[in-house]
């Protein structure tokens, strides 16, 4: 029987693998530029806390989270987001206690159950930040400001960053009522996912992407006529903040998110090389989700990013997008000098230097095709004839200049060539 990955799943190897971890090194490199710290929260938790804070209404609870009950009879689900989790450690290991706004980023799998496809899959990768203990709007337009930064660092040129504030809970209340007395009126044009939202969390419907729905929503209420004068004045006072440092952005009434916890400022970064999936990232405030699950009344506010579609995006706007890993020094060797090729790899590794050598006793042809093939910068050649003179050949790679130098010489050699 051959054993193939899951469907919704994949293997992460070789470029693959080395696209994900420079995305991931060039994320997490500007999130410590801002001032975030690393947050590691378990891959399952108690079922309550995602049906409490994402919504027991939404799609996600309903019908994609990969909910289980473990031998004790506990019902436990694979997090489906990060957001939850990270709320819920914010308040289990008393970080309220530290200097406010704590600043948290992570980086992990998520599970949904959904229609595999490109750019969606029922096991993914999501890095993101949250910034929880303040209202000030500086936050807002800072966490916007990183999800951007961290697209034009990583190349991607072709932005949209659609903004939307979702109000308090008041202007919500007021604007769900005025909404689901407008899709009554549309009911029979609304698929059955959606008359269903209509009655139960009529802003869901926002969310859903058949035509027939998107064509009744089309002259819907707009949130923004339901805005206090607080969250007006929040949201202008962002948007402001976002004109003022050059960010261009779209005002899109219809940007709702997916989860029910999401108040005031909501965000999207899109990019339209990817098509239907073209969210790269997005996120949001949720003022009173620390609330919901037992803390005191705390703001809050984040974003997540999807790793593959970012990698999926990189490699649509850049044909010869590679990670560049690539090895610094191959030591070819053969006979009795490979033992002697053996101790200088190790002196290159402890240096620092990125070395490799063959363990297939292949010819010294054969090793210069391996080399080639990780991409060495040089190859150091050992012979029985080098051996000999207490010598070694290396070889640029790029220029083919090839010198000879002394065994005792080495270390002298690596360090002027890869100044680390």
């Amino acid at each position: 029987m051959k054993f193939k990955v899951p469907r919704g799943t994949s293997d992460v190897v070789f470029e693959k693998a080395e696209k994900k971890q420079l995305v991931e090194d060039t994320a997490i490199t500007m999130f410590e530029r801002f001032g975030y710290r690393p947050i590691i929260t378990p891959t399952f938790e108690h079922t309550e806390l995602f049906q409490r804070g994402i919504g027991e209404n939404t799609d996600i609870v309903q019908k994609e989270m990969y909910t289980f009950k473990d031998k004790g009879g506990r019902s436990l689900t694979l997090r489906p987001e990060g957001t939850a989790p990270v709320v819920r450690a914010y308040l289990e290991n008393g970080l309220a206690s530290r200097s406010l706004p704590v600043k948290l980023y992570y980086c992990g799998q998520m599970f949904r159950y959904e229609r595999p496809q490109a750019g969606r899959y029922r096991e993914f990768w999501q890095l993101g930040v949250e910034a929880i203990g303040t209202k000030d709007a500086f936050i807002d337009a800072e966490v916007i400001l990183l999800l951007v930064r961290i697209f034009e660092e990583m190349g991607i040129k072709d932005l949209e960053l659609h903004l939307n504030s979702m109000g308090c809970p008041g202007c919500r209340k007021s604007f769900s009522e005025a909404l689901r007395k407008y899709l009554a009126d549309k009911i029979e044009h609304l698929c059955e996912d959606c008359q269903k939202r209509a009655r139960m969390n009529p802003l869901r419907v926002f969310d859903c992407k058949v035509r027939g729905c998107q064509s009744a929503i089309k002259d819907a209420p707009l949130i923004s006529n339901f805005w206090c004068e607080d969250c007006c004045n929040h949201f202008e006072t962002v948007k402001g903040l976002l004109n003022d440092m050059g960010v261009s952005y779209i005002l899109n009434p219809a940007l709702v998110r997916g989860f029910d916890y999401y108040t005031k400022t909501t965000f999207e970064v899109r990019t339209e090389s990817l098509g239907a999936q073209n969210a790269l990232g997005g996120g949001g405030r949720y003022d009173g989700l620390v609330e919901e699950f037992g803390g005191q009344s705390t703001q809050a506010i984040g974003f997540a990013i999807g790793t593959e579609r970012v990698i999926m995006a990189m490699e649509i706007l850049n044909e010869n997008f590679s990670a560049g890993s690539k090895i610094d020094v191959f030591v070819a060797s053969i006979g009795e000098a490979r033992k002697n090729g053996f101790k200088i790899l190790d002196s290159l590794r402890k240096m620092g230097i990125s070395a490799d050598m063959d363990y297939a006793e292949r010819s010294l042809k054969g090793q210069m095709k391996l080399s080639d093939k990780l991409k060495a910068s040089h190859v150091m050649i050992l012979g029985p004839d080098e051996l000999k003179r207490g010598n070694c050949l290396i070889r640029d790679m790029k220029s083919g200049e090839q010198t000879e130098i002394k065994l005792t010489d080495i270390s002298l050699w690596a360090k002027n060539c890869f100044k680390k």
